[in-house]
């Protein structure tokens, strides 16, 4: 038997329905705060990565599905979102006047990493995320962490913690950066391997080690926050201010650095401490690039974003048993009675759907307590009933599930009139009584 790929999975039925819930809910949030889809390819120049991730990066050197077509082009699997973003930005020339400032972007999109598949990490994984291009106002910042607070307050996750930090500019890096690898040096036999590989090519990554020797050693390192030129402590002093007047609670982490080279000024997460994960997790996380689009070809645009793991969010869902309401109701169920019925019935389901309703019914044939076991799962509004006798009057029983009532309508109101059937029938039982001639 063939398998799906490890690292990979097949999303269907009820969890599905809990995908598609946030994915609605996430477009609904989106389009409230002006934010406009776009999608890019699933495949990019390898080049764009190294160029923008850095190719020091764990996703350039451990990570990375890269290959070569039959072109004899490198080409690399999308493993993150805001790299082919600016560079559809840039090559679409989308900072023209003609479009708006900032241009605030959103993608639901698959990525893939080759990584140890694990509990809310996947080697094809999904992400939502935000890109805000064109504005260095501090505001952007609040904004779009505000866009996610609330996002995930909507959905109902609960133990969700932002933390908050800032790199600088480039000159505050490289500042930071020097006075960082002497501190570390005096400790290099002490390092992990990963750190020690580090030290001299990326030594803020050493700040973000998972190793536990590793983060002893650098409690007492030098604070990034000290080394902060006088606009960008302005700048992370607007956005805290921000998240503060939006009531929206933070602490602040000096050493959390993010994984990928294009980030200054502010960045943040938002982890989880959910038991679901073993240990505290991001689940979101982000921040400002305002070099990476000068840095692809294009003018000197600044930027803003951030990515949501869906995967994690679904589990966190799972876990913590949040109630996703229903997206797709269902208001009528056919139910036949006998082979004879076949027919009726599926001109029946027919006219409800082209009236504009949701409809179902059996075609496998099942006795009528299973059929109406069935519409009662699936919690529909109304079940209309076809039998022998039915056929032979022309006529349904139709039960209004939420009262229990029932009464008979002709097959021509259903074929020609659904939608006054269906309004009368839940809105008003006494009107729909009347209608029918029914006392």
């Amino acid at each position: 038997m063939i398998q799906r790929p490890k690292g990979t999975a097949d999303i269907y039925l009820d969890e599905m329905a809990i995908w598609q819930y946030v994915e609605e809910t996430a477009r609904i949030f989106m389009h409230d705060y002006q934010y406009s889809e776009i999608r890019t390819p699933l495949f990019e120049s390898y080049d764009l990565f190294t160029r923008s991730v850095g190719d020091t990066s764990d996703i350039v050197q451990k990570e990375m599905y890269d290959f070569m077509d039959k072109g004899d082009r490198r080409l690399a699997l999308k493993p993150e979102g805001t790299a082919p973003i600016v560079r559809a930005y840039v090559e679409n020339k989308l900072f023209g006047p003609e479009y708006p400032k900032p241009l605030k972007v959103y993608y639901l999109s698959p990525m893939f990493r080759y990584e140890r598949p694990q509990g809310g990490r996947s080697r094809q994984f999904h992400q939502l995320g935000v890109e805000a291009l064109g504005s260095a106002n501090p505001a952007v910042d609040a904004e779009a962490i505000a866009l996610v607070w609330e996002l995930l307050a909507e959905i109902g996750v609960k133990d969700l913690k932002l933390v908050l930090n800032s790199l600088g500019k480039k000159e505050d890096r490289l500042r930071f950066r020097e006075a960082l690898i002497s501190y570390l040096e005096p400790f290099f036999e002490e390092l992990s391997a990963d750190s020690q590989k580090r030290l001299h090519s990326n030594p803020l990554r050493v700040l973000d080690s998972k190793d536990k020797r590793d983060k002893e050693i650098v409690k007492n390192a030098p604070n990034i926050l000290e080394f902060l030129s006088d606009e960008s402590k302005e700048h992370f002093e607007t956005v805290k201010m921000m998240l503060e007047e939006l009531n929206i609670p933070y602490t602040i982490d000096s050493n959390m650095v993010r994984g990928l080279d294009y980030y200054q000024d502010t960045i943040f997460e938002i982890m989880t401490s959910s038991k679901v994960f073993g240990a505290e997790t991001t689940i979101c996380g982000g921040g400002r690039y305002d070099g990476l689009v000068e840095e692809l070809g294009g003018p000197s645009d600044p930027g803003f974003g951030f990515g949501l793991g869906l995967e994690r969010l679904i589990l966190l869902i799972q876990k913590q048993e949040i109630e996703i309401p229903a997206l797709y109701e269902l208001d009528a169920y056919v139910v036949g009675i006998g082979e004879e019925t076949n027919v009726a019935t599926l001109k029946l389901v027919q006219a409800i759907r082209n009236a504009g309703y949701s409809a179902d019914r059996d075609y496998m044939n099942r006795k009528p307590k299973a059929q109406f076991r069935t519409a009662a799962k699936n919690e529909a509004k109304v079940v209309l009933t076809v039998g022998e006798d039915e056929l032979a009057q022309q006529a349904v029983k139709l039960k209004v599930m939420q009262t229990g009532k029932e009464v008979s309508v002709p097959f021509n109101e259903i074929y020609n009139n659904f939608e006054r059937v269906f309004n009368t029938n839940t809105t008003d039982m006494t009107a729909f009584n009347e209608f029918f001639g029914k006392e």
